[in-house]
């Protein structure tokens, strides 16, 4: 933390979550993992401790923590289990959303149940044929008197079994040009008819956290939820979200990077062969080394990327940086952790065959990593426009 000096209520914001990571998280994470158990008791106890308004401003009932420490939070949990951080960081996106966009009333009637965690859940977006092309969505909002009726269908959709609060993104405009200019963006939730959560997909890793298909059927959606009030903003507040959203991202592949190196300059230094430690043969060296490298190089750029969001500066540039980087280094890591560890690797005994599950998605999620590439190049072309 050289380049970023936190103050004594930081500190305690992130004592207090790496004690509760180390008695109520480490214990079970791995059992629940392979049970594909959802955290019910970890979850309750996060509402307990305020950490679904971590980012909620003070006068909506949140913590109203800067982004940078919210980030450190965000790699502490994701060091211990991804899954739980996923939990959270959905549901903080769509709490930006609302407090960016969203017109008084709307901030008045969700954040302070949001920071509670009484109201949790997260997006909406994503639909089979419609993940990183957002403009390609099918799903339909058409106005009828003080209603919307959404007729379409979601999936990879986090929280989804477990929340009951959502921003959905919907055409209301399927005509205009370009076609982005028809999304608008609502705020929806469960017990009304005509809402349907579907099967669970099951997935290689991200256990415990359920991610599934919604569908809806005529479902009717009060016009006041529509995010601030005017149709066809979507798509802005959309990539609005995503500029926290990749930071949040970056810090999850920081968590895994870092999980997998501790684990091994740890498991290297015990592990002996031909009578030394593995630490002290040239080919764990050269391992250890790189990897060293790569996740004090992710922490800066995910640090940079915070410092500049908590500014108020536009930081997409640096949040796509940091979101690449970051988890590609997760990915590169736990692979490193594996080959270290050898055959205690590859066994449900030891942790990083989760890390090795975990990492992919996050080289997909909030934008794929070939998407983060093409994004970073138009960035810098523009940045350096000659």
């Amino acid at each position: 933390m050289s380049l970023y000096e936190l103050n004594e209520e930081q500190q305690q914001v992130l004592d207090m979550v790496r004690d509760f990571c180390e008695k109520e998280i480490k214990p079970v994470a791995r059992e629940l993992d392979h049970s594909d158990e959802y955290p019910t008791e970890i979850v309750e106890k996060m509402k307990e401790l305020g950490f679904f308004g971590f980012t909620v401003p003070e006068e909506y009932g949140g913590i109203g923590l800067d982004y940078v420490t919210y980030s450190l939070v965000v790699e502490e949990i994701t060091r211990h289990w991804m899954s739980v951080s996923g939990i959270i960081n959905s549901h903080l996106i769509m709490c930006y959303i609302i407090e960016k966009f969203g017109t008084d009333e709307q901030k008045d009637k969700f954040l302070p149940k949001l920071a509670s965690g009484e109201f949790r859940g997260g997006l909406a977006l994503s639909e089979a044929d419609a993940g990183t092309d957002v403009q390609n969505m099918s799903t339909k909002a058409k106005k009828s008197g003080d209603q919307y009726i959404v007729n379409g269908s979601k999936m990879w959709i986090t929280n989804a079994r477990h929340g009951n609060t959502f921003i959905l993104a919907a055409k209301t405009d399927t005509e205009v040009t370009p076609r982005y200019k028809g999304i608008s963006l609502f705020i929806i939730q469960k017990g009304h008819e005509g809402f349907q959560v579907q099967r669970d997909i099951d997935k290689l890793g991200y256990k415990g956290v359920k991610t599934c298909e919604l569908v809806f059927e005529d479902f009717e959606v009060p016009a006041n939820q529509l995010i601030g009030g005017e149709e066809g903003k979507g798509f802005k507040q959309v990539l609005g979200g995503l500029e926290l959203g990749r930071v949040n991202v970056a810090a999850r592949g920081l968590g895994i990077a870092r999980a997998a190196f501790e684990d091994s300059i740890r498991y290297a230094q015990e592990r002996k062969t031909f009578g030394v430690p593995i630490s002290d043969h040239q080919a764990i060296q050269l391992k250890l080394g790189e990897m060293g490298t790569q996740l004090e190089a992710a922490r800066l750029m995910t640090l940079n990327a915070a410092v500049k969001l908590q500014k108020g500066e536009r930081s997409d540039l640096e949040a796509g940086m940091a979101k690449l980087f970051a988890t590609e280094a997760g990915f590169e890591l736990s692979a490193e952790a594996m080959r270290i560890h050898g055959g205690y690797g590859y066994t449900k005994e030891f942790d990083i065959e989760r890390y090795y599950r975990d990492a992919p998605l996050m080289l997909i999620g909030e934008g794929t990593n070939e998407m983060q590439r093409i994004i970073i190049s138009k960035g810098l072309v523009k940045k350096y426009s000659i």
